[in-house]
């Protein structure tokens, strides 16, 4: 079975979302500062290390804009990599060497994760990965702590119902980002 591996950046107070931000991307005008150069190599790594992207429609429709027409080894990455999107609105081949996934998000995954293949990647796309962690889909989580508290804004766990996680390990970054890895 293939590897869902899912990550977000997140503030000390668990907001994903910066209100004034760029939406799910990447926590908005908060997040960008922390993005040094040890941090895109090994966001490139990881995106190397997958054979699929999995996004929700609207971090899809985000990352497209911001990413297709970009240059450089992790927008390469980026672009090259084939992307499935979970949506009930998008439908066949989408631009940016995509395809939508239709029906309900977690039996689509699961499927998906049974299909031959390598790890898959997500990004951001909250409301999926709050779905996909209710159904036990997701096999490792990494989430960037960055050290800003907002107060405001989109959370990650503010609706999903208590959930047990086994800490994998914790690695800081000289900007003082700890990126803390978990596994179900």
């Amino acid at each position: 079975m293939r590897k869902l591996i899912a990550g977000s950046f997140v503030t000390l107070d668990n907001v994903v979302q910066d209100p004034g931000g760029f939406g799910e991307i990447d926590g908005g005008g908060w997040a960008l500062e922390y993005f040094d150069e040890a941090s895109r190599g090994r966001a490139t790594d990881a995106l190397l290390a997958s054979d699929t992207l999995l996004l929700g429609r609207a971090t899809y429709e985000t990352l497209e804009k911001a990413w297709s027409n970009n240059t450089g080894p992790y927008a390469e990455a980026m672009n090259d990599l084939p992307k499935v999107v979970a949506t009930n609105t998008l439908r066949g081949p989408l631009p940016w060497n995509a395809t939508a996934l239709p029906g309900d998000a977690a039996q689509t995954v699961a499927e998906l994760k049974q299909r031959p293949g390598g790890d898959i990647i997500m990004y951001g796309s909250f409301s999926l990965m709050r779905t996909l962690l209710r159904h036990d889909l997701i096999d490792e989580l990494n989430l960037s702590v960055h050290p800003v508290v907002i107060g405001e804004g989109q959370r990650l766990f503010d609706t999903a119902p208590p959930h047990a996680l086994r800490f994998v390990t914790a690695t800081p970054s000289a900007t003082g980002v700890v990126t803390l890895t978990y596994a179900p």
